[in-house]
C-alpha cells in the first residue's frame, strides 16, 4: 500500500497497530536480546517512520520474525534482525542476486536474495551481523542463509551463506546462481 502522497510505502492505520502489537509481544518475550533497552523509547521511532513500518511488515510476512538486536547511542538507531528459528520461509529457493537470477539458462528461481531484500527496503546481513545474531541463540540449524558478499568473491561468481551446525557457525560459498529449498536470507532494518 502507499501513502496519500503515493511515493512511499506504508501500512494502513489498522495493520501499523497490528505490527506494532506483535512487535511490542516478541520484544517483551525475548529481553535477552536487548536487555537494557525499552519499547517506549523504540515505539515512538518507529511511529515516525511509516516506510520502516512497511519493510518491518515485509519482513514479518515473509517468516523473518524481526526483533531489536542492538541500539546505536550515537545515532539513536535501533537495529531489527529476523529472529525466525531457521531461514525466513518465505525467502527460500532464491538465488544471490540479479546478475546469478539471469545467468541460469533452465529451472530459475522466481526471486534473488538481494531484489527481495532491496523490495522490502531491508539489506542482507553481514557475516559480521550473522555472527551477532548466532550470539542471541541459535539460528539456522536446518536451513542456510545468504549474507552480503564482498566484491572480489562475487566478481568470481560466487556467494556466501552460512548456517550454525554442530554448535558452531559456518561460512561456506556457493555458485551465486545455486538455489535450495533450505537457503534463504535474512535481514536488517535500522530505524
Amino acid at each position: 500500500m502507499t501513502n496519500k502522497t503515493g511515493n512511499k510505502k506504508a501500512l494502513a492505520s489498522e495493520e501499523t497497530e497490528e505490527l506494532l502489537r506483535l512487535l511490542k509481544g516478541r520484544f517483551e518475550k525475548n529481553m535477552n536480546r536487548h536487555e537494557d533497552l525499552k519499547w517506549a523509547n523504540i515505539h515512538p521511532k518507529l511511529n515516525d517512520q511509516p516506510e520502516k513500518l512497511w519493510s518491518l511488515n515485509e519482513m514479518e510476512i515473509t517468516g523473518g520474525e524481526p526483533d531489536v538486536v542492538a541500539y546505536d547511542e550515537k545515532k539513536d538507531e535501533y537495529t531489527f534482525f529476523d529472529c525466525s528459528a531457521e531461514s525466513p520461509k518465505g525467502r527460500r529457493s532464491v538465488c544471490y542476486d540479479r546478475k546469478a537470477l539471469e545467468s541460469r539458462k533452465k529451472f530459475k528461481p522466481e526471486h534473488s536474495a538481494v531484489d527481495m531484500a532491496t523490495s522490502m527496503g531491508v539489506e542482507l546481513l553481514t557475516e559480521e551481523h550473522y555472527r551477532a545474531l548466532q550470539k542471541l541463540g541459535e539460528f539456522d540449524m536446518k536451513t542456510s542463509s545468504w549474507v552480503q558478499t564482498p566484491d572480489d568473491i562475487r566478481t568470481l561468481g560466487g556467494a556466501l551463506f552460512c548456517d550454525r551446525r554442530f554448535g558452531h557457525v559456518f561460512v561456506y560459498h556457493n555458485g551465486a546462481e545455486s538455489y535450495y529449498a533450505a537457503r534463504g536470507f535474512r535481514s536488517s532494518l535500522t530505524v
